[in-house]
């Protein structure tokens, strides 16, 4: 009999997209469940994986509301607690975020092995509130930010996440941009307002100087808005949302303005796409930052603060990225060193010998 695994997430598409890589990578050596929240849902399409909803509220920071957030996660424990026992679950993997607290709980409360995922370069609140019951926490670094040292023996290494058709898609290997722009814009799953209104006078005033066919990611409220901005100033664009593929947008790409979520940044590296993070500068512990520092120590990005984002500095980056060819060759070869040895096989083997060894 295979053993059960049930793999907690849910809240935004950072979260959830690398649920759904542990569920591919393991479903075949084990009988594998997914558990989230109303939030989490949305990203997941509900007839491909075995996903029960246990729906857990964002705690409040009032602490009026304190008792109401303590009797709410009394109940989802109770939940979580059923449904372990039902589903006779012998190990956890959590992605983090409050939504995994009532069942990382109950599964302490019955002995259950606990793993954990930090794609993050700052330690997340939950894994770090359970980083000493865990047998051991998946991360892409061991140089995290308020990791304590006395666990640094439970890192385990892994290559980044990405979702198994990546790997047969073949990477950005155009060298240089010339007269035409092909520019991708990633908000992230929680939308990027700042991306839909700030970039508008950039796009024209590159639409003046080069070709310019613009990819962008945005949310239901803006859309409109921006379809009329681009079909009144004539550039050739493609709206896209979150829960769609961006795979089917890169192939001409030659580069990107992003967030600095950790799944984006692991995505654009592999498929050799140069990139501008802008880090969401609300994000807890400031972790994006973190997170684009990570590849710019790596010479794989570029990095502009929001903080010192104004019209004439975003464009006076663009156009020295766009004109300093040897940089951009440059972080196209490190991309390149930096994701070779990714392939899925590698990934799934670290994996299932990790959980198999515990």
């Amino acid at each position: 009999m295979k053993k059960k695994i049930l793999i907690s997430t849910g809240g935004t598409g950072g979260h959830v997209i690398p649920a759904t890589i542990f569920y591919e990578q393991l479903k075949d050596k084990f009988d594998v469940f997914l558990v989230t929240d109303k939030r989490g849902s949305r990203f997941l399409n509900l007839e491909k994986y075995k996903v029960t909803v246990i729906n857990t509220p964002k705690l409040a920071r009032n602490l009026f509301l304190l008792p109401l957030n303590l009797i709410a996660l009394f109940f989802l424990t109770i939940k979580s607690l059923f449904f372990l026992k039902k589903n006779k679950i012998k190990v956890l993997i959590t992605t983090g975020g409050y939504m995994s607290l009532p069942i990382c709980i109950a599964a302490k409360i019955f002995g259950i092995k606990i793993y954990s995922f930090e794609p993050n370069m700052v330690l997340g609140r939950v894994n770090s509130i359970f980083l000493r019951y865990t047998e051991k926490i998946f991360c892409y670094s061991d140089k995290i930010i308020n990791f304590p040292k006395k666990y640094l023996n439970k890192i385990v290494l892994i290559n980044s996440l990405l979702r198994k058709e990546f790997y047969s898609v073949s990477t950005n290997d155009k060298n240089v941009i010339n007269n035409e722009i092909n520019l991708l814009i990633i908000g992230g799953s929680q939308g990027a307002e700042l991306f839909d209104n700030k970039l508008k006078k950039l796009i024209i005033s590159l639409s003046k100087k080069y070709k310019i066919n613009i990819c962008q990611q945005t949310g239901p409220i803006n859309k409109k808005k921006i379809e009329d901005f681009y079909n009144q100033n004539n550039i050739s664009y493609q709206l896209f949302n979150f829960e769609e593929n961006i795979l089917k947008f890169i192939s001409n790409t030659n580069l990107c303005i992003t967030r600095a979520g950790a799944s984006t940044l692991s995505e654009l590296t592999y498929l050799n796409i140069p990139y501008l993070a802008i880090p969401y500068p609300f994000a807890k512990d400031d972790h994006q930052y973190q997170n684009a520092l990570f590849y710019k120590n790596r010479n794989c990005c570029w990095i502009l603060k929001q903080d010192d984002l104004t019209d004439d500095t975003l464009e006076n980056n663009l156009i020295n990225i766009i004109q300093n060819k040897d940089d951009y060759l440059s972080k196209k070869n490190s991309m390149r060193n930096f994701s070779y040895k990714n392939t899925w096989n590698n990934t799934n083997e670290k994996l299932i010998s990790v959980i198999n060894e515990n």
